[in-house]
């Protein structure tokens, strides 16, 4: 923890924003999951506020390991990725069945 208490404010100040930021839009995203009204409006609030959420916590994560680090550290560009690419898809998937179901 020595570590941590050297770390400058910007840094620190700037995390804490993404944090809360990546936290805050995943909670929209939660409480339009509760709130609207069909299967299909419901779906896309989760989705977009996982995504948004996830960006925003990573981005947090990657500036405050890569300042204490003193090196890039893209680790979490990996993870990124992965939600980028299966979030959506996910969605696609769920909203094709809950069709055909409907039909």
């Amino acid at each position: 923890m020595m570590q941590t208490a050297a770390m400058p404010d910007w840094v620190a100040l700037l995390t804490a924003a993404l944090l809360l930021l990546g936290a805050s839009i995943t909670l929209i995203g939660s409480v339009g999951l509760l709130r609207l009204r069909n299967f299909y409006s419901r779906v896309h609030a989760p989705t977009l506020g996982s995504t948004l959420g996830t960006g925003a916590t990573l981005a947090a994560s990657i500036l405050w390991f890569s300042v204490l680090q003193t090196r890039p550290v893209i680790h979490e560009v990996l993870i990124a990725v992965f939600m980028t690419v299966t979030t959506p898809v996910t969605l696609m998937l769920l909203v094709r069945a809950a069709f055909f179901r409907d039909r």
